[in-house]
């Protein structure tokens, strides 16, 4: 991943403005999944975001995927902002999807959460105030190596990434691009959405972080048609590095042994050894566990 500080040398973030105070405000508002079906709208979202960023003295990049480099800072200047000096003054930062997120063999959740850190810790050391940054999110449905893994990345970087960091990001994704089902999977692993999101209602099964305690909530169905995305989530539970991780299931509608199994084999993964606390197991879980008890291990499930 590119870094650049403010004098431009290279060493190696349901709104539309900025925090009253860049990088403030919670987790969840400054990871926000930002949808579009339109040139238009894509415009819309970037002009926003980029002039509250300069405005607010902090450092702006902005990862393309589909969009041509050139057609950012061309956008931002035919809306009156001042792209050319940002990027001179290394203020705004224009670079691609292969050079960020793809930028090792395969895409790596893990190597892109300690990119942050670099990120934020440049921006930092160049005189800007914070670091925001919107990435392009469609290179995710398609053929690339570890693209499987981008709704177990949007899942932990709520905890991993914006509860540590002064960093607000955007995550654009374009509808005409991103089939339904992902689009509406990874988008409903924010808990702050913009645009035309998927309605909460859809079948299938979402996953979300929890604001707080440390961990997620699962709604809809657990099984067979849902298997990537509870896979995901199971990954994002093994990687979390908190101490007990909270698995809401209070509203989850179905949830098979299959599914079970995953999230058992997920706490018994957990490089702290705590336990995966299961708050709201429907009643099936718990017959499942006295049916299967080795599946236990590793969960602590409320009521039980």
């Amino acid at each position: 991943m590119r870094v650049v500080t403010r004098a431009g040398s290279e060493k190696g973030e349901l709104m539309h403005g900025a925090s009253p105070t860049p990088g403030s405000g919670t987790a969840a508002a400054r990871h926000v999944a930002v949808a579009y079906s339109s040139d238009g709208e894509w415009a819309d979202h970037l002009v926003a975001f980029v002039r509250a960023g300069l405005d607010g003295d902090e450092q702006v990049q902005y990862f393309a995927d589909a969009t041509d480099p050139g057609l950012v800072t061309r956008t931002l200047a035919e809306h009156g902002v001042d792209a050319e000096s940002a990027v001179r003054r290394g203020q705004l930062v224009v670079a691609t999807a292969d050079e960020t997120y793809l930028s090792g063999a395969r895409f790596d959740p893990d190597a892109m959460i300690g990119l942050w850190q670099e990120a934020v810790d440049a921006a930092a050391a160049g005189g800007f105030r914070a670091l925001r940054a919107i990435g392009e999110m469609s290179w995710g449905s398609r053929d690339v190596a570890g693209a499987e893994r981008l709704l177990e990345y949007e899942l932990r970087i709520h905890h991993e990434v914006f509860e540590r960091l002064p960093l607000t990001a955007w995550c654009f994704y374009d509808r005409r691009l991103v089939p339904q089902e992902d689009f509406r999977s990874l988008t409903q692993a924010h808990l702050t959405r913009s645009g035309a999101t998927a309605h909460d209602d859809a079948p299938g099964l979402s996953v979300a972080p929890l604001a707080a305690p440390p961990g997620f909530r699962l709604a809809g169905a657990a099984g067979y048609e849902t298997r990537r995305a509870t896979a995901s989530a199971a990954a994002a539970i093994a990687a979390s590095p908190a101490g007990p991780v909270t698995v809401d299931l209070s509203v989850l509608g179905h949830l098979d042994v299959a599914a079970l199994a995953e999230m058992s084999t997920a706490a018994r993964r957990r490089p702290s050894f705590s336990p995966v606390r299961l708050l709201g197991a429907p009643p099936a879980l718990h017959r499942m566990l006295e049916l299967f008890p080795e599946l236990g291990e590793g969960l602590e499930v409320a009521g039980r």
